[in-house]
């Protein structure tokens, strides 16, 4: 039986996630690029919005896995680091989106600087799966590549993230559509709240600022942090007087 860790992780929910790519009214945004910051093995964030990689299911958070000798490790963290220095090597991250998920969040394709496909790297280096239920095998030859080599989930016993789910809802947390900026490799991604004031102004608060602690950040308004002032100036917010 797999053992449950115990630390407390922001992760998605992807039976609800991609269990309907919905279509949603408000028009999706056209390709970003940005700096990444890793959720899970399957999530990332770029500057407040969340998105999930297209067609391809990673373990969760919470998850373990068995090693070739037959040891639990923490598969779902593994992959979740292994995906943060991937990413690190080549910045930024480019992703074109297909749709929303339940939650409205949105669900993409992504390429690092170096054109590198993001999904088809998670899978064929076995931190993830083909989930043909949404990628019609698309990934299908790097998971037999991934599968032959026995790299990652390959070398040793694991559930599928989807089956893995099913059975342990209880441990799994869903995520508000409301971004918190908090990553399942810990700490704040990007600490600089933009806010729409009542009247519709743009207005970012830096950490320390009078009104930083009481700013929520809801990005169905289009409010959305940022990593950098000069990220936040650049798409037309202005920093608050106090």
């Amino acid at each position: 039986m797999l053992a449950i860790a115990n630390t407390q992780f922001v992760v998605e929910r992807a039976d609800a996630v991609q269990s309907t790519i919905t279509n949603w009214t408000e028009q999706l945004p056209g390709p970003m690029r940005g700096r990444a910051s890793v959720i899970d093995g399957d999530t990332v964030e770029i500057a407040g919005q969340r998105i999930r990689f297209n067609g391809i299911d990673a373990p969760e958070g919470r998850q373990y896995c068995d090693d070739a000798k037959g040891f639990e490790y923490p598969c779902g963290r593994r992959a979740a680091h292994a995906l943060d220095k991937f990413l690190a090597t080549s910045r930024p991250l480019h992703c074109s989106f297909v749709g929303r998920d339940p939650y409205g969040r949105l669900v993409g394709n992504c390429d690092r600087a170096d054109g590198r496909s993001v999904q088809k790297w998670l899978v064929e280096q076995g931190y993830a799966l083909d989930w043909p239920r949404y990628s019609n095998g698309a990934f299908a030859p790097e998971q037999a590549t991934a599968k032959a080599a026995h790299r990652g989930l390959w070398q040793g016993r694991f559930d599928q993230p989807w089956d893995w789910r099913a059975t342990n809802a209880e441990n799994v947390e869903t995520v508000s559509e409301q971004s918190t900026g908090v990553g399942l490799l810990g700490g704040l991604t990007c600490k600089i709240k933009g806010n729409v004031s009542s009247s519709g102004e743009r207005i970012y608060h830096m950490p320390g600022q009078k009104y930083y602690s009481r700013t929520a950040i809801s990005t169905a308004k289009g409010e959305r942090w940022f990593c950098s002032e000069a990220e936040a100036r650049s798409a037309g917010w202005r920093k608050a007087r106090r």
